[in-house]
């Protein structure tokens, strides 16, 4: 009985998109792999030096080189190739430069007959992800943003840290931008099922080290300690965007914290942000709304209301 092939093609062939590529791989994710960069040679390196690791794992994944206008029948589209921030700059200042280069790219895939699933993993990620939503006027369902699926796992890996226990244990998001204005729905913490909340109350004296505030802080500045340290991240967002895709293509129904595109959602609309939802086939099956605690509700209208207002800034300087 014949089987359907998954395809995946990963636009931009540096560090992320390599990480992610090698990611799939190793969790036989997909069947197929085309590599494309704007230079071509280094989608051929990557895609020959990928497809050397076959001999060392479980099923074979068949890894090429290719061009945007090869899109046509691959079920999700990566996209990795953006702008990188230099000292001092935030996320949301690469928007202009990223807006170009993404149009243009989204463009190309569009024209080739592209009718799959985009997940972005360009910064600023949230904006991006609208960008490539409102360049390809594919329904919303089907353009993902990679959004606040790997603050989350750092949230994770911090509250691990501190209780001693896997962060596979912890549940959690951050929510919002992926960016400055994210924030830790603290409400919505669990430890094994128990909210962390009441943890911290019941045993206050066992755990008054704890400081939210400053776990919150270090999941924000998480990214940038390693950027600082080494120039780019790479095996964490490779890692997430991989995670995503196996849930489209599974049809896994994971829940992920990634980047919406709100209708109503939270109160929002207009606005692409990082908030739970439901991953499987097609896409976004459903996006969860947390009953957040007024705090809380008030940082995530903060934090929409800053992706808005580059939105429209970025509107202005075009026309």
């Amino acid at each position: 009985m014949a089987r359907k092939t998954k395809k995946v093609t990963v636009v931009g062939s540096g560090l992320v998109g390599a990480a992610c590529a090698y990611s799939m791989i190793n969790q036989s994710i997909c069947d197929e792999i085309m590599m494309v960069d704007r230079t071509y040679d280094r989608a051929v390196a990557q895609a020959l030096d990928l497809s050397h690791c076959m001999d060392f794992t479980s099923s074979r994944t068949k890894v090429y080189a290719g061009r945007l206008e090869d899109c046509r029948d691959v079920d999700v589209v990566i996209l990795t190739a953006g702008a990188n921030p230099k000292p001092g700059q935030t996320r949301l200042d690469l928007l202009e430069e990223a807006d170009k280069i993404t149009r243009g790219i989204v463009r190309q895939i569009m024209d080739s007959g592209f009718d799959g699933v985009f997940v972005v993993a360009a910064n600023p990620v949230d904006a991006v992800t609208y960008i490539v939503r409102e360049e390809s006027d594919l329904p919303r369902e089907r353009v993902i943003g990679t959004g606040t699926s790997l603050d989350s796992a750092r949230l994770k890996t911090l509250l691990s840290d501190v209780f001693s226990i896997d962060p596979r244990s912890v549940n959690g998001y951050a929510l919002g931008e992926h960016g400055e204005s994210q924030f830790v729905a603290w409400s919505h913490v669990t430890i094994g099922g128990k909210p962390l909340l009441q943890i911290l109350d019941q045993h206050k004296e066992r755990f008054q080290h704890v400081d939210l505030q400053e776990i919150e802080q270090k999941t924000k500045d998480a990214g940038w300690e390693i950027f600082t340290r080494k120039g780019n991240t790479q095996f964490g967002i490779g890692n997430a965007i991989a995670y995503i895709v196996r849930s489209i293509l599974n049809d896994d129904h994971k829940i992920i914290a990634i980047s919406a595109i709100l209708e109503g959602e939270y109160q929002q609309s207009n606005v692409c942000t990082g908030v739970p939802a439901i991953i499987g086939e097609g896409g976004i099956q459903e996006v969860i709304e947390l009953n957040l605690s007024l705090e809380e509700r008030q940082k995530f209208e903060q934090s929409c209301g800053i992706l808005r207002k580059a939105l429209e800034k970025l509107a202005d300087a075009q026309t």
